[in-house]
């Protein structure tokens, strides 16, 4: 069995945190819109790279993983909307937006190999 790869790693777990992150701004700052929009984009990265690998074709993995870019890109919005309201503090924001942004350009590059290979 294949061993997990690094953006699966790295997306899982920053899904963990955004759903925790969630709970928090749900339960303590009584936050209920914005953080759904966090969760679903927050969480969406991981399944489309697990989506991504189970690709049929090098197109369809490239349209799986662009989407989770996308979806990376959303959540950055996202968590530097939440730290400019207030909602989230910029120390709470600092960490998951550099994750975030790694995972960018992670998958950004990803990307780049796979538009070549298909070149």
């Amino acid at each position: 069995m294949k061993s997990e790869n690094i953006i699966q790693q790295k997306t899982f777990a920053f899904a963990i945190r955004i759903v925790n992150v969630y709970k928090h701004l749900k339960n303590e700052k009584k936050e209920f819109v914005l953080s759904k929009q966090l969760l679903r984009s927050g969480t969406s990265i991981g399944a489309n790279i697990e989506e991504s690998i189970g690709g049929q074709s090098n197109k369809d993995f490239l349209s799986k993983i662009s989407i989770a870019y996308k979806e990376a890109r959303e959540t950055v919005y996202w968590l530097k909307l939440l730290q400019a309201t207030d909602y989230l503090s910029p120390q709470e924001a600092e960490s998951l937006l550099t994750d975030a942004e790694e995972i960018c350009k992670i998958i950004g590059k990803i990307q780049l190999t796979i538009k070549n290979r298909i070149s």
